[in-house]
């Protein structure tokens, strides 16, 4: 049998060997002139999109003004991720009143939202107003506080102790404005309040 016979009595398996052969030199030609695959070089944990020491932050409101001072020996802003990751942050809360001191405050941790709106203080929390006019130094200690600097907020579910002069406020649970001056005390809450002092 001559080999014409055979490839027209055998047409379609011929036809499948020739395009298997054509695929596989195609595959060939395109892993020897094509580029090289990207190897990734980056091992272990996720890297920092950069390190700050000694690090120095001031939030502005809406109209400008500041409305949040914050500082930090290690800020770190992590790789794929906007925000701020601080260790030890002390901070400062401007008065909104004049001849108002601010509000002076420390915290074990801190983090800040990718927006600059909202900050979490982390570990226990210390914040200080100094005295002014006839309202005598203000102390609050508390842990886990989350803060809205814009609009000058405060709200946390931990127990929660305030100071002021010779009155003391505890409770568990806080929200507070400080721009309007409005505190609540959400749970469990004791008050000791001295009389004022008769003007002489």
């Amino acid at each position: 049998m001559s080999l014409r016979l055979w490839l027209r009595d055998r047409r379609l398996p011929a036809a499948t060997v020739a395009l298997a052969l054509v695929a596989g030199i195609a595959q060939l030609l395109l892993w020897w002139l094509g580029p090289a695959p990207k190897t990734n070089s980056f091992v272990g944990p996720p890297r920092a999109g950069y390190i700050l020491i000694d690090a120095r932050m001031t939030e502005f409101n809406a109209i400008g003004q500041p409305s949040f001072y914050l500082q930090s020996p290690r800020l770190e802003r992590r790789e794929g991720d906007d925000s701020l990751y601080l260790n030890a942050p002390t901070f400062q809360l401007p008065a909104k009143q004049p001849n108002t001191p601010d509000w002076q405050g420390q915290s074990l941790y801190g983090w800040v939202n990718k927006a600059g709106t909202q900050i979490k203080l982390q570990g226990p929390v210390h914040m200080h107003r100094p005295p002014f006019g006839s309202t005598p130094a203000t102390n609050l200690q508390s842990s886990d506080v989350t803060a809205w600097p814009k609009e000058n907020r405060l709200e946390t579910a931990a127990p929660t102790r305030i100071v002021q002069g010779a009155s003391t406020i505890s409770g568990v649970g806080m929200r507070a404005n400080l721009t309007t001056k409005h505190l609540e005390l959400l749970d469990d809450v004791h008050s000791t309040f001295m009389p004022a002092k008769p003007r002489g």
